[in-house]
């Protein structure tokens, strides 16, 4: 049975031994797999040769060179092949159903307009509402949004990405990323009760930071059209929440005397960006606009990530000052007007052919990644709509063309990630307890090896062919400013 997206292969299912539950109902037990004779990167310590990893209950249960597979495992023959934890893509829209304009929308406006025809108002005051809920979405969660079928997804899966940043795209304060698994376990039959909550079990972490887009481009938005005003909306944004964060502070201080604050949820979903306790996620590309979010950053004491960062190599002494970390857009610009990760190809005179600056860009980018490690700058990748399979080759491009050793690569799609999204004790590396979470090659997964299997949470994900363009619309795409 193929099953698509958030649900898993259940062939093996069939097979496992029937169980029951503490209510009585009659369940498949999970399946143990046990896969042996593989080289195995673990993405925490050297790798191991002719290992075995054993998986059960959606856990690493066990993993080394010595480890016997159980007796009641299904065993795959892994020798000559290699293991690497399940690849995590640091921002991608593909796990969200974002068809409306998010929390406090309430009706007209949405994203791109709603319901098709022009919108109409009652007051100024309405339309300028709408407006703002379109482009000020700080309280949309992530992890309350998430699809349970998408084509995206399963090219994720096949392509060895188990993980996803799920980002919302609409907006300039977009709102509240969530660390998601591209599946969950098949629905289990439901017998005598009601049928429980399934999207959550796709949650590895929420939230895990506040995203902004203050460049204002993409996303559907026509308001406000210039990238001052987008600026200065961000700003007044912050400013509305510190007021408001002042405000109630001074209101409890007081003994509830004077104005009581109004409760508004997108400036109290700014709360914890401001306070540190929630990083701040800048869309900034060229060096120009890294200089305008880091100053961002610090004028508001926000803890700052920097995504896309194709100029990032330009700034890596402003990026060491500020303390901040990037994740980097692998979807590198090609000259056939695609590769959004530095805005390759299009604009001007571009039914001439590539400009020397877009020539420079697509040579440039990538030898970003080993910039950031020179200069010890914590990195990330995200696929920045570029199709899976180029997500990964182009890891495989940042080895060969720019310099950055395999496993840096390596770690920037596990265990760097991991950290990044405060999720390392969960899942980017395979060590006993973590999430069981894995791709398996036959031959080396950045130099044209082949996906085999791939497992999320112990079970197996039906792989598809993944060359073809996705439909996702992870990237920022567009010209630059």
């Amino acid at each position: 049975m193929n099953t698509r997206l958030l649900t898993l292969s259940t062939g093996a299912l069939l097979a496992a031994t029937l169980t029951l539950d503490p209510l009585g109902a009659v369940s498949p037990a999970a399946p143990i797999y046990a896969l042996k004779g593989a080289r195995i990167f673990t993405a925490a310590g050297a790798p191991i040769e002719n290992g075995t990893i054993v998986l059960r209950n959606g856990v690493i249960e066990d993993i080394g060179a010595n480890v016997t597979a159980p007796a009641d495992a299904i065993v795959i023959d892994a020798a000559g092949m290699n293991v690497y934890p399940g690849l995590i893509d640091m921002g991608n829209e593909a796990p969200l159903d974002t068809g409306d304009a998010g929390p406090g929308a309430g009706g007209p406006g949405g994203r791109g307009g709603g319901g098709g025809g022009a919108q109409t108002f009652a007051t100024l005051e309405e339309a300028e509402r709408a407006k703002r809920a379109t482009i000020m979405r700080p309280d949309f969660k992530s992890a309350d949004n998430l699809r349970t079928s998408s084509p995206a997804l399963t090219q994720l899966a096949s392509a060895g990405v188990t993980t996803v940043l799920a980002v919302p795209s609409s907006g300039i304060f977009k709102g509240q990323s969530a660390l998601v698994n591209v599946a969950i376990p098949a629905d289990d039959p439901q017998i005598g009760n009601l049928a429980d909550y399934r999207k959550g079990l796709a949650v590895v972490k929420s939230p895990v930071a506040m995203h902004i887009n203050m460049a204002g481009r993409g996303g559907g938005q026509g308001y406000p059209n210039s990238l001052l005003g987008s600026i200065a909306f961000t700003r007044q944004g912050l400013l509305d929440a510190q007021w408001q964060r002042d405000a109630a502070t001074h209101f409890a201080r007081t003994g509830g005397r004077g104005p009581r604050p109004l409760i508004e949820p997108a400036l109290d979903s700014l709360q914890p960006a401001l306070a540190r306790q929630l990083p701040s996620a800048f869309d900034a590309m060229e060096p120009r606009e890294i200089d305008r979010v880091l100053a961002m950053a610090a004028e508001f004491s926000l803890d700052p990530i920097v995504v896309g960062a194709s100029g990032a190599a330009e700034r890596t002494a402003e990026l060491q000052k500020a303390k901040a970390r990037v994740i980097l857009s692998a979807n590198f610009p090609t000259g056939r007007g695609g590769g959004a990760g530095a805005g390759g190809g299009g604009g001007r005179g571009a039914g001439a052919g590539p400009s020397l600056a877009q020539l420079k860009a697509q040579a440039d980018a990538p030898k970003v990644p080993a910039a950031l490690v020179k200069a010890s700058i914590p990195f990330a990748l995200t696929s920045g709509g570029a199709n899976p399979a180029d997500f990964v080759r182009n890891a495989g491009r940042a080895i060969k063309e720019g310099g950055l050793s395999a496993d840096a690569a390596l770690r920037a799609l596990t265990i760097d990630a991991a950290k990044m999204a405060g999720a390392a004790d969960r899942v980017g590396s395979l060590e006993k307890g973590k999430i069981a979470n894995l791709v398996v090659t036959q031959g080396d997964l950045f130099d044209g090896g082949t996906v085999r299997h791939v497992f999320v949470d112990g079970m197996p994900v039906t792989i598809e062919p993944s060359g073809a363009p996705t439909t996702g619309r992870g990237g920022r795409g567009g010209g630059r400013r």
